[in-house]
């Protein structure tokens, strides 16, 4: 690993020096800690982020992104870890390959660019969460940090065409989406359903990724963009597979270490879908609005459970994991900016990320209130706040609720400095009340250059 980086820098470098490369990047430093547990460390990070391209020709650009990470905490369980010359032992640290394209101008036509590489492809309009984004995988790792994508090896046709641009994307590597770290994927882990008088005592899960040839791995989508009476719109169709792993077979054998436990064994697999969507963004008077929605074919998929019983044997059945029927996602939402200087953003979304089947979408608002101050030095959000209601007959059993305030202080250009906290709450089984004992705090320092 050292020896990469030592031969990024000098291509960096020596790529300035002979091509006029354009650098520019961030260093961050991000904290968090457990409010409840003792103030328990559960965030600990620092990061280079690299960013660096060019136009050798007014036919060509080129962009890449890497970010140096040193994440977590010291994993030394031996004294050899201590003597390990990487030091990752003692400072976990990587390196992410997050962007790295061509882009050509006027291929063959000059109507026509091509974007070739590893890439960001971002779809939709609304704030963060968007339903028709689904070209490259979530990055799940900060649950609090909603809108994060991994790249994906691709190639994308943009054509011009008047007033209209249309998108043509082919992506022939199925990459999944990353899951929260450490226990905050408890969020997104629902109860796992024995029958009557079974306890679960021990869970295990495989992943069974998609077989490594073109007819099933590959995914691809079109889109079409414009303007109507000064709303930006477009209209999007998505082919391939969901990026969040589902349950397709489950095994329950006896666990004698627990009385009447039950250890389960899944295999997970992830799901073939379309989705075909459209979203629209513009203002009303001096509101900004925006909505998007996304219509999701799935595959059936079908979860078949053995169980394993001392007296009565194997007893084999198939559940219906995720039904083919179709279901709907939306996003509507809109900000404003007060008289006084007060801004307000807010959503309204039916269906999280994570949710499938028409019969999962739950209804979440999300909003945010901030002002900047003291010439926009200081940034005061006395709330933001995600609000989970997956019951409206019985709201008061059954919501979930996060967010928290947020002071960020600009001291000099390019440097912000955070300090806050997220505050959870909730009732019944959501997204939310499954880790509502995790309050914490944080600092976050970053620096743009």
């Amino acid at each position: 690993m050292n020896r990469i980086i030592v031969l990024l820098l000098i291509v960096l470098f020596s790529g300035q020096l002979l091509a006029q490369v354009n650098i520019n990047g961030y260093v961050k430093t991000y904290n968090r800690l457990r409010l409840k547990q003792d103030g328990k460390f559960t965030w600990n990070e620092n990061q280079l982020g690299l960013k660096f391209g060019g136009n050798p020709s007014e036919k060509i650009h080129y962009y890449s992104e890497v970010r140096l990470r040193a994440f977590g905490f010291p994993g030394v369980v031996s004294t050899s870890d201590l003597q390990r010359r990487e030091k990752d032992a003692v400072q976990p640290w990587g390196m992410e390959f997050r962007e790295a394209y061509i882009d050509l101008y006027g291929f063959l036509t000059a109507n026509l660019d091509l974007r070739i590489g590893r890439q960001r492809i971002v779809w939709g309009t609304a704030d963060k969460l968007n339903p028709t984004d689904n070209l490259n995988p979530d990055d799940l790792e900060d649950i609090f940090d909603f809108g994060r994508h991994v790249g994906s090896n691709a190639l994308q046709a943009t054509y011009y065409l008047g007033d209209y641009t249309f998108y043509g994307i082919y992506i022939p590597v199925f990459s999944p989406a990353t899951l929260p770290y450490g226990d905050w994927a408890d969020a997104f882990a629902a109860p796992v359903n024995l029958p009557p008088g079974m306890i679960l005592a021990r869970y295990r899960d495989h992943i069974n990724l998609p077989e490594n040839k073109l007819s099933e791995t590959s995914a691809f989508g079109f889109k079409a963009a414009g303007n109507l009476f000064n709303y930006d719109w477009s209209l999007s169709y998505y082919y391939g597979r969901d990026d969040l792993p589902l349950v397709s077979s489950t095994t329950l054998i006896p666990y004698p270490p627990v009385t009447g436990g039950w250890e389960a064994n899944a295999i997970l697999t992830y799901p073939r879908l379309q989705v075909i969507g459209a979203d629209m963004a513009g203002s009303i008077g001096s509101v900004g609005v925006w909505a998007e929605g996304a219509l999701t074919i799935p595959h059936k998929i079908y979860n078949d459970v053995t169980i394993h019983h001392p007296v009565l044997g194997n007893i084999a059945d198939q559940q219906v994991a995720l039904d083919n029927e179709p279901y709907f996602k939306y996003v509507v939402g809109g900000d404003y900016t007060f008289k006084n200087g007060w801004y307000v953003n807010a959503q309204f979304m039916h269906g999280f990320i994570h949710e499938r089947g028409a019969e999962n979408l739950n209804d979440y608002l999300l909003m945010r209130f901030e002002k900047k101050t003291m010439n926009d030095a200081l940034k005061i959000v006395p709330l933001g706040i995600a609000l989970a209601i997956p019951d409206w007959g019985d709201v008061r059993n059954n919501y979930g609720i996060a967010g928290g305030p947020e002071l960020d202080y600009y001291p000099i250009d390019a440097l912000e400095i955070s300090l806050g906290a997220y505050i959870i709450d909730g009732k019944g089984d959501n997204i939310f009340s499954r880790v509502k004992n995790f309050d914490e705090g944080f600092i976050k320092v970053t620096y743009d250059f």
